[in-house]
């Protein structure tokens, strides 16, 4: 992986409601920087773009702090030109217009106003920058391999890493995932999370090495 430049995308992010409040998820993200790691193992150049977590930075690995779907996004434009990028974050698909002041509690629940944020993944398919091999993941509790076949084809990338996040998963050590490629599904036994990375980043390295 020597010469080969990889952004990896992880952990949630965090969505102002107002000047002390946010809208997040539960996302750790240990797999994200357990395949940044991984990637980096293997001499690859590797470029993490990290939400709010407090995991320490992986060794020989670049690491970009934000915050919000939109810092994200920003960032993730600013990394390209990428030989392969891995998306791993859970970023929020919605944000909350911006209020300006702490929000006061007045008897009844307040209104938000949700507005949609950039969809990065989708984005970064149809760029002209568009890494070679292009990873999205898919968190589902249902029908997981539909669900992560039909993400897929609609985000345009090559492959979806899919897994049922309704137990323990999020926030977890250990991972049950499923690669779905324009091949098929390749459904992997419950690993821990570095082993789940160490397993795709040798999988995206034989990738790229076809691709010359």
């Amino acid at each position: 992986m020597h010469g080969r430049h990889i952004l990896v995308t992880a952990g949630p992010t965090h969505e102002p409601i107002d000047p002390v409040r946010y809208l997040a998820n539960r996302s750790s993200g240990r797999q994200g920087f357990a395949i940044a790691a991984a990637l980096a193992a293997l001499g690859a150049h590797v470029t993490l773009i990290a939400g709010p977590v407090t995991l320490p930075t992986p060794a020989g690995v670049t690491r970009i702090d934000v915050e919000t779907a939109r810092e994200m996004q920003a960032a993730v434009d600013a990394a390209l030109p990428v030989d392969a990028a891995v998306m791993v974050a859970a970023v929020a698909d919605w944000r909350v217009a911006d209020t300006g002041q702490k929000i006061k509690k007045s008897g009844a629940p307040p209104v938000l106003q949700l507005i949609e944020n950039p969809d990065i993944l989708a984005g970064l398919a149809r760029s002209a920058q568009r890494p070679a091999l292009l990873i999205g993941f898919a968190a589902e509790t249902e029908h997981v391999i539909a669900h992560a076949t039909a993400k897929r084809a609609r985000k345009n990338v090559d492959w979806i890493v899919a897994n049922d996040v309704s137990g323990d998963v999020m926030g977890g050590l250990a991972n049950t995932v499923h690669i779905v490629t324009a091949g098929g599904v390749e459904s992997w036994e419950r690993l821990p999370k570095e082993e789940v990375a160490t397993r795709l980043a040798a999988r995206i390295a034989a990738a790229l090495g076809k691709q010359g």
